[in-house]
């Protein structure tokens, strides 16, 4: 889509001059006489431009720019003037006009300045979009759950997010520790600043001293340049540690000491770096029984864990099951433009049936796949892939053999089964406990070779 122009010159013959060729080289150009006139249009029509004299009778484009800077702050406004006074010219870039022009115009000039101001508008409201979608994604209304557990987990961000203390986050895989950290990131004084994480678990021992606290040029072999480490990066924001647990003791050492005295010394220099940054810290071990076995430092521990928040497995958030299920799925089908409705009430009953060994994660994946490969508007039991047994007290997972293939058709086939003995054999009926249209049941039925005479019996043939 073209930009749209606007021109703001009292000579009216010179701004049509300009509107014309502002059209000839792509541009969707208007243009007006007076700085009322340009304010009224800035008001009433999307424009992504404003060029405009300076000196005019009545108000001046000095006047034009105070206003647009009130009413329109994203606007980017250039100048046009004569020789005579770019000074007057240089005084409004200080405050606010993207750029000047001297007159007479040069078609080249003005068009390279209109480019440059327009890219940097594109890019400030593509880091403006980025920054309401990530602080949006992050909001503590958007860490979906009404369970006792879960809302006592959402007391405790509440309380810790507004401080600098530093919190450590205990839980299983998959519960969403970096979630949560990313929660209390965005909801704190440090927001509009860095939040920056590491897998301690994802970094071979050798680099991660230098991938936490950089190292200047020549500190090993192979270090060809100076390089940044994480702690400097996260300056004044958030510095989130995963899987703190894995870190060896030399490195511990190390953290220990910038958490304390909130400095460090890159790899290979002698010189203290200063920084202030927030930690979070997370792990999926017991930290008691690796500081018992001499692998974690009770002092690192006591200065991490300022305030622990322990993270629920979701088999203890059962209530929470069918609330995130709905939450993924429609995620999942916004992004790929499917239309689903939800879950039908057995597929319900089966996800809250499942123990979740992956947690909130593979719950997460489930519905994504199930998005994926729903045919109708509501996901049925056939969509679901569970790689665990579900409604015994000892359930264990699904040894994985290598053919997903075979064991989908398996899956499949279990509850097309299941659905066609519960409904005797009623083909109608079975369709509508899966969820899917009786013409799909009837496929389904014949490309796993069912035999219907026998499934309201003992046996499927």
């Amino acid at each position: 889509m073209a930009a749209k122009i606007l021109i703001v010159d009292d000579e009216v013959r010179h701004g049509e001059v300009l509107e014309a060729a502002l059209a000839e080289r792509g541009f969707e150009a208007a243009s007006t006489n007076t700085v009322a006139r340009a304010l009224a249009y800035c008001a009433s029509q999307p424009v992504d431009l404003v060029l405009s004299d300076l000196r005019m009778p009545g108000r001046s484009g000095s006047d034009l720019l105070k206003a647009l800077k009130q009413e329109r702050p994203d606007l980017p406004v250039i100048i046009m003037t004569a020789y005579a006074s770019v000074r007057g010219a240089v005084d409004l870039v200080k405050d606010g006009a993207f750029d000047y022009v001297a007159k007479p115009l040069d078609l080249d000039d003005v068009v390279a300045t209109m480019a440059r101001a327009l890219r940097l508008k594109a890019v400030e409201s593509e880091n403006a979009r980025l920054r309401s979608e990530l602080e949006g994604r992050y909001r503590f209304d958007n860490l979906v759950g009404d369970s006792p557990a879960f809302r006592d987990v959402l007391r405790q961000v509440t309380e810790v997010a507004p401080s600098r203390a530093s919190v450590l986050l205990l839980g299983e895989s998959g519960t969403g520790k970096e979630l949560v950290a990313r929660a209390i990131h965005y909801n704190s004084p440090r927001r509009d600043l860095p939040f920056v994480a590491v897998n301690c678990a994802a970094i071979p021992e050798t680099l991660i001293e230098s991938e936490l606290f950089g190292h200047v040029k020549g500190a090993f072999t192979g270090a060809t340049g100076a390089r940044e480490g994480r702690f400097a990066a996260a300056d004044r924001g958030t510095l989130f540690l995963d899987e703190i647990a894995d870190m060896p003791l030399p490195v511990q050492a190390k953290v220990l000491r910038a958490l304390q005295e909130q400095s460090f010394e890159p790899v290979g220099s002698s010189k203290s770096v200063s920084v202030d940054v927030r930690i979070i810290a997370a792990t999926h071990k017991d930290l008691q029984k690796e500081i018992a076995a001499g692998t974690f430092r009770m002092d690192l521990y006591y200065r991490l864990a300022v305030f622990p928040i322990p993270l629920p497995p979701l088999r203890e958030r059962s209530d929470d099951i069918v609330l995130l299920a709905d939450h993924f799925l429609a995620a999942a089908a916004r992004d790929m433009g499917k239309r689903i409705k939800g879950l039908t009430p057995d597929a319900q009953a089966l996800l809250t049936r499942c123990r979740w060994p992956g947690n909130v994660r593979e719950l997460q994946n489930c519905m994504e796949r199930a998005a994926i490969v729903a045919r109708g508007d509501l996901v049925g039991p056939s969509d679901l892939l569970l790689f665990e047994a579900t409604g015994e007290a000892d359930a264990q997972p699904h040894t994985l053999n290598g053919d997903l293939d075979g064991e989908l058709t398996r899956i499949e086939r279990e509850f097309v089964l299941k659905a066609l003995k519960d409904s005797g054999g009623v083909q109608a009926r079975a369709a509508e406990k899966l969820g899917i249209t009786e013409r799909s049941l009837w496929h389904r039925i014949k490309k796993l070779a069912i035999k219907i005479d026998k499934v309201a019996g003992a046996g499927d043939g």
